[in-house]
């Protein structure tokens, strides 16, 4: 099962076991106060601590960067090598594809824990004062990993804001996830671990990605896209609250399952026919193919009547690309060029 179905499905996460390790310093060193034992003032905190961030609802105050964190999904390690952050990973986990080449030097330095989720016993063994989860499976409860488990052993969590639930990651609860969540994610990893400074040059340089790519595309009119994530009796397909739904509006589409309220969910193949999208997207990732994915599509009579099917209008995109992470400004561009190549060279 898909970690994006389990996360779909995950109960509420519950605080359950005792702590394995002693208890380590999530949130650094203490702000500057005075030693009881001698009266001499303490160390200052370091510049631009102490931070307070609510995450996914879960407010937590640094005192200090975390210094050994390990990463739980491919998104969320390439946030953190993308902000120049290797030297504090002392673990990574769960890749959905390759690493990208701009990153690869950097996240071979770091230990592969395992190839999926690791153990809860595994995990602490790495000695984290911090875990970075991209999927709310990551702090599967079921597993002992869940955010208040881990609190527990004295370690600090952030979960990436697509995977919030009950609208945790905005002000407003039916919001759906924008480049502005791709921002905010950025900034306040940036502001978490000290380096602000590299976050807000990420974000100008992906600003003015995505500005390039909405000037190629003015004046045309948008495509009616379906996403086909993966699925056989039911289609699992991006719907209207993650960014895959913002990523085909950007690009010059209209995500036809957008009234879905969720990022990723299931529809019937009859409401595909029904809704009659111009062009598949389909993800890659994992062990299924696209020729395979893309084979089942085309030989299915039920969608034989499909405008996509039927002209063979295919696009693909690597499921690092969709979800909330560095790649998303560029993947803008990535996905326009493949919906309007006359128009995005």
């Amino acid at each position: 099962m898909s970690r994006r179905r389990r996360a779909l499905t995950t109960p509420a996460l519950i605080s359950a076991v005792t702590a394995v390790l002693l208890p380590l310093t999530a949130c650094g060193t203490t702000a500057e106060t005075t030693d009881p034992a001698d009266g001499k003032p303490a160390a200052k905190a370091a510049p631009g601590f102490p931070y307070t961030v609510t995450n996914c609802g879960v407010t937590t105050t640094y005192q200090a960067p975390p210094k050994r964190v390990v990463t739980m999904n491919q998104h969320v390690t390439e946030i953190m090598l993308a902000l120049g952050l290797e030297n504090s990973l002392v673990g990574t986990a769960y890749l959905d594809d390759r690493i990208l080449p701009a990153y690869e030097k950097a996240y071979k330095s770091v230990p592969v824990l395992s190839a999926e989720y690791p153990s809860k016993e595994k995990l602490l063994a790495a000695n984290p004062d911090f875990v970075y989860g991209g999927y709310a499976s990551a702090f599967d409860a079921k597993d002992g990993r869940s955010r208040d488990d881990l609190k527990a052993s004295g370690i600090g969590t952030r979960l990436n804001l697509e995977s919030c639930a009950d609208g945790g990651r905005s002000a407003s609860p039916s919001a759906s996830t924008s480049m502005d969540e791709v921002y905010r994610e950025i900034e306040e990893t940036g502001r978490t671990f000290g380096v602000q400074d590299r976050a807000e040059k990420w974000i100008a340089d992906a600003r003015t990605t995505v500005a390039s790519t909405a000037d190629g595309l003015k004046g045309v009119e948008p495509l009616s896209v379906f996403v086909y994530d993966s699925g056989d009796k039911t289609a699992f397909t991006a719907g209207g609250r993650g960014i895959g739904n913002e990523l085909i509006e950007l690009a010059g589409g209209r995500n036809v399952f957008a009234d879905l309220d969720k990022p990723f969910g299931d529809a019937t193949w009859e409401e595909v026919v029904a809704r009659e999208p111009d062009v598949i997207v389909i993800y890659d990732y994992g062990s299924t193919t696209v020729a395979r994915k893309k084979k089942r599509l085309l030989e299915d009579p039920v969608l034989k009547d499909v405008p996509a099917v039927r002209n063979q209008r295919f696009a693909v995109m690597p499921l690092s690309d969709v979800v909330l992470g560095v790649r998303a400004p560029a993947a803008v561009g990535r996905l326009a060029a493949q919906l309007h190549p006359e128009s995005v060279k």
